[in-house]
């Protein structure tokens, strides 16, 4: 992959602590689909709309598009139990395992 490796030495310093992951959060770090899929949903939805009066309003649509999108998608995370649990270790304080 020639274009990867000037990216990866340019940006060195922000690759590094990605490896410091165990391999599953690395797994679920790197797999974007579904944040690529997220982020067209909400595009989708600005567009059809276009113009906005307020902020407000354009929060309220990314919130029900968001909010639609939850319940269209039904698909967990591969392997779930692992990496909840490195994520449990490594953020004891801020991911309760309860």
């Amino acid at each position: 992959y020639p274009a990867i490796a000037p990216s990866w030495r340019w940006a060195w310093n922000e690759v590094i602590p990605f490896l410091d992951y165990p391999p599953e959060v690395r797994r679920l770090i790197y797999t974007t689909n579904s944040i690529e899929a997220l982020n067209s949903k909400i595009r989708r939805a600005v567009r059809t709309r276009g113009h906005f009066p307020s902020d407000d309003a354009a929060a309220k649509l990314i919130y029900l598009a968001l909010n639609a999108t939850s319940t269209e998608w039904k698909r967990s995370v591969r392997e779930w139990h692992a990496v909840r649990s490195q994520l449990a270790i490594m953020f004891e304080d801020r991911f309760p395992m309860a």
